[in-house]
Order: C-alpha cells, then sequence, then structure tokens
C-alpha cells in the first residue's frame, strides 16, 4: 500500500510543475543537503563542548552562516525529518514520533527532492535522509542505501546496540558513512548537464557508538567534562516532563554502572569521525567543477542529552533535544563568518532552498525563508521556533525564553538569558503571566490526531 501512495505521491510531484528549459537550468544553484543523525551542538562553532575537534564543520562554518539559536520542529529522527523534508508540521500530520509512517498520512505531499525533480534538477540521495524505516522511494530517482557498518562481537557495555559505545577495530573505509561519502565524491567528480540536488545523509552519531579506535583515542577519559547538571534538576519540572526524562532509565544504568565519562567519550569520538567524512565530502565539492555555484545546507535532524535533567538521547522539549546545529552557505549571498542568533526551525530549510534557486514558492509549506538572514544575519525576525513531541506537547523558543506546554495542560518556562541550562522553571511565578501568554500565541493551531503506528522504527 505504502509503494503505491509513493507512486502516486511521484507522480503528482511531476505534473504539478512543468520542467525549466535548458538555459534557465544553467543559472540554477546546485544544492549540497548534508544531514546528520543525532549531533547535537557538541561541535566547534556551537561551542556546546570544549575541546571538541571537528575541524572541517569548523571550516564550513567560517564560509556560511551559523544559527546559534537552530531548532528542530521534533526531537525524533521520524517525525523531524519528514516533516522538514515535505514542508507539513508533525501537529499537522500527527507524525509524532518513530514508529508512525508518514507516507500514509501525506499522501499528496512533495517532498524536497521531488520538487526539485519537478522543476529540472537532477537528484541523488546516499545514505540517511529519512528515517531509515520509512524512506521514499518516490522521492529518489536514484539512492545509495545505509550500509551496515562493523560492529563488535557482542554489545560490550549492556548487552543491547541501541544504548552502548566502543572502539570497533576497523579503518574508515569499513563503516558505512566512509561508503555513503563515496557516492558523494563520485557523484560530484560526474559531469552534471543540469542542476543537481544532492542529499548526503549521515548516520554518526546515531547510536551505537561503534567507530575505530582513534577516534576514542582522541579523547582520553581521564580529560572528559561531563555536561553541567544540578542535584534535583527535575523537582520543579511537572509530572508530563519527568515521565519523557525516565530518569530511572538510561540515566540511573549509566551512573550505577560509571558509564558516564564513556559514554560521553563515545559520542565525541563518534561526532570526530562523523567530522571527517564530511570533510571528505566537502573536500570534494571544493576540488570539482560545481564549487563555486552550490549551496550548502548542513544540519542535524535534533538535539541529544547526556545527562542533563537525567535524560539521555532525544525526545524530549528542553533546550538539549531540541537545537540543533545548522549552517548555510549560498554562494555570493551569504556573509561568511556570519552569526545569526536568531530563532529559526528545521522547517525553514524547505522554503529558503526553493527561494534560493529561484524554484515557485511551494503552496503550504509550514516554514519560513531564511534568506534574509542570509544576506544579513542580524536583521529584524520575529519567528518564534515550535517543537513538538507527541501529541499536543509543544514548546516554543524566542531568543529569550523557552515555554513548554504539555497536552495536560502543565507548564515549564525557562529565561535562557539567565539559565542557559534550564535550572529554574518560571512557569508558576505570577509576573512570568504575560510573558507566557505572548509565547502561546506561537503554539500550533491545529493538534492532529497520532497517526497509525508500527513496530518498527522506533529508534
Amino acid at each position: 500500500m505504502i509503494k503505491k501512495y509513493q507512486r502516486i505521491a511521484s507522480l503528482l510531484a511531476l505534473m504539478l510543475l512543468p520542467g525549466l528549459d535548458a538555459s534557465a537550468q544553467k543559472e540554477k544553484y546546485n544544492v549540497l543537503f548534508i544531514a546528520v543523525d543525532d549531533m547535537n551542538d557538541w561541535i566547534g562553532p556551537f561551542g556546546g563542548y570544549p575541546g571538541i575537534k571537528t575541524p572541517n564543520i569548523d571550516k564550513l562554518a567560517k564560509k556560511g552562516v551559523i544559527f546559534k539559536r537552530a531548532y528542530c520542529s521534533a526531537p525524533a529522527c521520524n517525525p523531524s525529518r519528514a516533516s522538514l523534508l515535505t514542508g507539513v508540521r508533525p501537529s499537522s500530520s500527527g507524525v509524532y514520533h518513530n514508529n508512525q509512517p508518514w507516507r500514509p498520512v501525506l499522501q499528496d505531499a512533495v517532498t524536497l527532492p521531488q520538487y526539485f525533480t519537478a522543476n529540472g534538477y537532477e537528484v541523488k540521495g546516499a545514505g540517511k535522509i529519512f528515517h531509515n524505516a520509512f524512506n521514499d522511494n518516490a522521492s529518489w530517482p536514484s539512492y545509495f542505501d545505509v550500509p551496515k557498518s562493523p560492529e563488535p562481537p557482542k554489545a560490550p557495555v549492556n548487552g543491547f546496540a541501541h544504548f552502548d559505545w566502543s572502539p570497533v577495530h576497523v579503518e574508515d573505509k569499513d563503516m558505512g558513512d566512509f561508503k555513503v561519502v563515496n557516492q558523494g565524491v563520485s557523484f560530484l567528480a560526474d559531469k552534471h548537464e543540469k542542476p543537481f540536488f544532492l542529499a548526503i545523509g549521515f548516520t554518526r552519531p546515531h547510536l551505537p557508538w561503534y567507530v575505530p579506535q582513534k577516534y576514542f583515542d582522541q579523547y582520553p577519559l581521564s580529560s572528559i567534562k561531563l555536561p553541567k547538571t544540578i542535584a534535583n534538576d527535575l523537582e520543579d519540572v511537572p509530572d508530563a516532563g519527568v515521565k519523557i526524562a525516565k530518569p530511572k532509565g538510561d540515566h540511573k544504568f549509566i551512573v550505577e554502572h560509571k558509564q558516564w565519562e564513556k559514554a560521553v567519550q563515545g559520542y565525541l569520538a563518534s561526532i570526530t569521525f562523523a567530522d571527517g567524512q564530511i570533510g571528505r565530502l566537502l573536500d570534494a565539492l571544493e576540488k570539482s567543477a560545481y564549487a563555486k555555484n552550490t549551496i550548502i545546507v548542513f544540519f542535524g535532524d535534533h538535539g541529544w542529552h547526556l545527562g542533563e535533567k537525567e535524560h539521555w538521547r532525544k525526545f524530549a522539549l528542553w533546550e538539549e533535544a531540541s537545537r540543533v546545529p545548522f549552517i548555510v552557505y549560498a554562494p555570493g549571498l551569504s556573509k561568511a563568518n556570519g552569526v545569526s542568533e536568531r530563532t529559526v526551525n528545521l522547517m525553514d530549510i524547505y522554503p529558503t532552498l526553493t527561494e534560493l534557486c529561484q524554484l515557485p514558492a511551494k503552496k503550504g509549506v509550514e516554514g519560513n525563508s531564511i534568506v534574509p538572514l542570509l544576506k544579513n544575519p542580524a536583521v529584524a525576525w520575529n519567528h518564534p521556533s515550535v517543537t513538538t513531541h507527541g501529541f499536543g506537547n509543544h514548546a516554543v523558543r524566542s531568543e529569550k525564553y523557552r515555554y513548554i506546554r504539555y497536552n495536560d495542560g502543565s507548564e515549564e518556562l525557562y529565561d535562557h538569558d539567565g539559565d542557559p541550562q534550564e535550572w529554574k522553571n518560571l512557569a508558576k511565578d505570577a509576573k512570568y503571566a504575560s510573558v507566557k501568554t505572548e509565547l502561546a500565541k506561537s503554539l500550533p493551531k491545529i493538534n492532529a490526531k497520532d497517526a497509525p503506528t508500527v513496530k518498527e522504527g522506533k529508534e
């Protein structure tokens, strides 16, 4: 049934818009679309971890504009990716979690790669772009699936690979992400008659944190710095938030088994491994015939907790789970070494790319073009960012505040000017009533019912 929907959607994409003529195509920007799984702000340009080694991402940041306050639409792979690639928010589609196939409830959606195909672009995908369990065949005229990476003989930490970390005694070339980058390198070395949209998706630093030994060696356990935390951080968090954090799950295991430093080491090693592969891709672009005419969009699909608020993984509405690394380079337009403090969302990618590439504006896309911020990162901007996790649970992020309202009506409010770690919930303080009222205006007006679920796709 899903394949039927994919065929219909593909036909719709091709019927909705005629291809552009050859002369117009030659003047178009190309697009290099780089998606990274589970990468939070622990990379050089975003300052989340002192001493992190990400030289290639650092280099890209100096070339384009980094968005210091960028957020995902949902703190989970499937809803985040489905929404940014269709332009339809989780609260509008009902796709809130990783076990909800998105295409059956978005049968008529024209995805970002479909839209570029319909407008005369050559489109190729490789690696994790959509959530692995629900890749969309209709979106890819050419696609290279994610190869499996080597793993230890048995899960060293707790016996199951979804929450595990360890060096693997292999070379970079044996890793799945290396093979995915090979596809991009080969593509960029070829001659292309049409403008292209090349999407490359990286799996690391998604769990399990199995990468070659040399990356672990760069972060000796004696040098590991744990995230800043306070005791009893969840005391002023409503029950709905505590239920999401599950402090008696992953965090309890980490503390009891003295794995915190080792887990942080595994995450750092995985980030630096990913940075090396990203560097290979960016170097291939720089050496190609397309270096001066290719837009680069780099982003993480959501954030990641490593013990903050006694929580691990994504799946929460706090800053660590929803803030993402986001860098955009547009030749001749974006400001080099640009830094924007404005609140933006991954939903903004779709309208931004269509505007940059001079495609007809796609109707119904729920995002804002950030082209004005590429030209002037400090320009006036009044678009608070909204993140949704599950039916009726939302966070609104302005430049100063984070406001969370759960489906049961309970709330959290944090003042990031004085409390960047979100340690003090101000929601019950009467003097902030007007702040909550103002932020609540950005809450979604629609809360679609949950899309059907399947057993696969939970991580």
